[in-house]
């Protein structure tokens, strides 16, 4: 008999709901528009406090409800009346989701869609996430850079743990090696992803993002060409080198200048010559007139000389 009475304590110490675990969700439609009612219904266990929670495409919480079941575990709830879209409410997938406070967390979701159409069709909904990667073109070996990465869902950022998100991303080296990124990213807003790469080999650096959320997966891929030193100290050397060209370039002018003044005392030397040689040309002319009229004085006299010479030898001969 105690053995009975302790057994029946056992059981109800026991928890019943743990022995009839269930939830169920439904949605009256997956496609909505603008004043459509959002409906929630399904069941739980009986009497249970069940959170209702409309996430928008950003993953933001859209709608909070707290709802209790009835004494059959069913529920039925108006979560929504669709406004017109807008920053707070665009078109978009959104997730339903119910969330006891019971059964350990255990939780249901649902994928619908709010958009512009007027007809409420049953169609399939597809997630799909876009994502970019924004990473220098060139860097500089040992010098840091930063690359940023955004992934969108339906056009809105996606918000997560960047771990889990964004965990499968690698790098490419040109050594043909690869390095992970899993425990490299930070937050710079919800969507928006960022980490700090100190390269360490000259080449072209691969960036590989991979995306995974909600069952879906996207990648994103961005280069880097890492050269021995980055732009800036191309520059530096280039303005320096134009520096130097600047200075040859006057010291040219400077020697342009003065072969300038050469050629003008050439060209008065040159003049000069030419002058003398004039000059010299005249005076040998002049010798010449002068050397004529010396020699039409002289040679009157020596022929005179000559004659008497010849009268004397005759005389002479005579007188023998």
């Amino acid at each position: 008999m105690k053995f009975l009475i302790l057994l029946s304590i056992l059981f109800l110490l026991i928890p019943i709901h743990d022995s009839f675990s269930e939830l169920e969700m439904s949605t009256n439609s997956q496609v909505y528009s603008t004043e459509h009612t959002l409906q929630v219904y399904g069941k739980g266990l009986p009497g249970e406090n069940l959170i209702l929670r409309l996430f928008g495409p950003d993953e933001s919480i859209t709608k909070f409800d707290q709802i209790q079941t009835d004494s059959d575990g069913h529920f039925n709830h108006q979560l929504l009346t669709w406004p017109s879209p807008s920053s707070g409410t665009p078109y978009g997938t959104y997730v339903v989701e119910v969330l006891s406070t019971e059964q350990k967390g255990l939780s249901k979701k649902i994928d619908i869609k709010f958009s512009s159409t007027t007809e409420l069709i049953s169609v399939a909904v597809e997630r799909q996430i876009d994502t970019i990667v924004f990473a220098p073109e060139t860097g500089a070996l040992n010098q840091s850079f930063r690359v940023f990465i955004q992934t969108t869902r339906d056009g809105l950022n996606i918000g997560n743990d960047p771990t889990k998100l964004l965990g499968n991303s690698m790098i490419h080296l040109p050594d043909g090696s690869s390095l992970s990124l899993k425990n490299s990213f930070k937050t710079l807003y919800a969507g928006v992803y960022y980490f700090d790469f100190t390269p360490r080999q000259e080449g072209t650096h691969v960036f590989q993002i991979s995306v995974f959320n909600e069952g879906v997966s996207s990648k994103g891929f961005a280069a880097t060409h890492v050269l021995s030193q980055n732009l800036g100290g191309i520059n530096k050397e280039i303005i320096k080198l134009n520096s130097i060209l600047g200075e040859t370039s006057n010291q040219l002018d400077v020697l342009k200048s003065e072969i300038a003044g050469f050629d003008t005392t050439l060209l008065q030397a040159s003049e000069k010559i030419d002058k003398s040689t004039g000059t010299i040309s005249t005076s040998v002319q002049s010798i010449s007139e002068a050397s004529s009229q010396l020699n039409s004085l002289l040679f009157p006299i020596i022929a005179s000389i000559g004659i008497i010479v010849a009268l004397q030898i005759t005389i002479i001969a005579r007188r023998r």
